[in-house]
């Protein structure tokens, strides 16, 4: 391997984690919604696979370290997969220890991250001589996992009735734009409605926004006031290993391999269930938060990882929530990475280990010294100086434009009906991992209704 790749790798990690560490305390930024359009961007702009895989790995990493930062300090969510751990970290914050509740979350991060990489990459070679009998029944398994991810949510019957109405919509448009000749009949539009499906609930509440009736009826609030708890300056290169106690990095452990080996399974039910369960007979409040919170982290950070490289690896095929989700475009972004065609068959095993553990190191050496050092100082900054909506308002344009690209300006209508039926069923509780299996699932879904379609 050369060493201008390595040091491509290097300084997108370093790129990946900056940029991570600052979104990821930003309050309310999903992971799938910050995550998919940067990584389609570097996609579609023709950097290196391997480049991109190593931004992406450091980019989980460094959002998952510091979305822990709003929800000690504030009691808000930084992202969808840190709001199961509000609850215990303002226990923690009730005790006046907003600032180990920071430690042990980044810390049971670190541990996830520690456990998910090797166990990814071994458990993604064993699942290597069952790849072609997978692929085969992709289509299938898509429709069995939009099932599957259906029956685990709370509106399961909601969930289940969505798939074959949202199936029927997105085909409906791709075959609308072949009869109309907006796309040859060859090509796919596939990757603007994937992003359209990730900011759904943002373009619904817009629509809302525009009815005088509803605007009058929202409610009114001031300023809010925000009270930050000066902490000590640690000093030195922060060891997890000794902010958890023995017990804690048991946990964690616990959960994290877990985290891999439920790759398949919903990362938020999987957090929740498991946060309770391995602190459920632990009486004394502090010590139940702090064994919940880092045992949570470190399952979250697992799943995302062992979502994300399992599926690649082994089969080409994102076959897990966080690989259609914040993964999708390592899978599939037209022209440049297609179902037969991404990352899975340009990259070797050993480019992947390499890619892997760059991005996971680096983020690690920079977001974790300074989630522990200066976690409370950034948190100031970005609520004082980054407003949430100029985040969402810079993916939204990214969604607009990438809407363009791939079919006119036809195709932005169509991307604004998907993201706000999008919107309604996640509203209704059909989360995204129920939608991303159905736009995989809708071709041979919809040809097994109406055949020759």
């Amino acid at each position: 391997m050369e060493l201008t790749l390595i040091l491509e790798m290097i300084t997108a990690s370093v790129i990946g984690a900056v940029l991570y560490t600052i979104i990821g305390i930003a309050p309310g930024t999903d992971e799938t919604a910050v995550l998919a359009p940067v990584t389609l961007v570097l996609v579609l702009s023709g950097f290196e696979p391997i480049v991109i895989l190593a931004f992406f790995i450091s980019a989980i990493v460094a959002k998952k370290l510091t979305d822990s930062i709003p929800v000690a300090i504030a009691g808000i969510p930084g992202g969808v997969m840190s709001a199961p751990m509000v609850e215990h970290a303002m226990v923690l914050k009730k005790h006046g220890m907003p600032e180990v509740s920071i430690r042990k979350m980044a810390s049971g991060s670190v541990i996830g991250t520690f456990i998910a990489v090797p166990m990814s990459l071994l458990l993604a070679n064993l699942i290597i001589p069952l790849a072609d009998v997978i692929t085969q029944y992709s289509n299938q398994i898509f429709l069995g996992g939009a099932i599957f991810l259906a029956l685990m949510s709370k509106n399961r019957w909601v969930s289940l009735l969505s798939i074959i109405p949202f199936a029927f919509l997105i085909q409906g448009l791709r075959i609308a734009y072949w009869e109309t000749g907006i796309v040859p009949e060859d090509v796919t539009v596939f990757t603007s409605f994937f992003l359209g499906i990730t900011i759904g609930p943002v373009i619904l509440k817009l629509a809302e926004l525009l009815s005088g009736k509803v605007r009058r009826q929202l409610p009114r609030y001031g300023l809010k006031e925000i009270v930050l708890k000066k902490t000590k300056t640690e000093k030195g290169f922060p060891n997890p290993f000794k902010i958890l106690d023995r017990q804690e990095i048991g946990t964690s452990s616990f959960s994290s391999i877990l985290g891999v080996l439920t790759f398949f399974m919903s990362p938020v039910g999987m957090t929740i269930f498991l946060g309770e369960t391995l602190t459920s007979r632990i009486k004394d409040p502090v010590k139940k938060a702090t064994r919940a919170i880092s045992s949570m982290d470190g399952l979250t950070n697992a799943a995302y990882i062992s979502g994300t490289l399992i599926p690649l690896i082994a089969i080409g095929l994102p076959l897990s929530p966080t690989a259609i989700g914040p993964g999708g475009a390592l899978f599939n972004a037209p022209p440049v990475f297609t179902p037969e065609n991404n990352i899975h068959h340009m990259l070797s095993t050993g480019d992947f280990i390499v890619a892997t553990v760059i991005g996971a190191f680096v983020a690690i050496t920079i977001t974790f010294y300074v989630t522990i050092k200066y976690a409370q100082q950034i948190c100031a900054f970005v609520f004082r100086y980054v407003p949430h909506e100029a985040m969402l308002g810079l993916f939204f344009g990214l969604v607009i434009m990438l809407a363009f690209m791939d079919a006119g300006i036809v195709n932005v209508a169509g991307v604004l009906v998907v993201a706000l039926v999008a919107g309604f069923l996640h509203r209704r509780g059909v989360n995204y991992g129920v939608q991303f299996m159905t736009l995989y699932a809708a071709p041979w879904l919809i040809s097994v209704f109406i055949p020759g379609l």
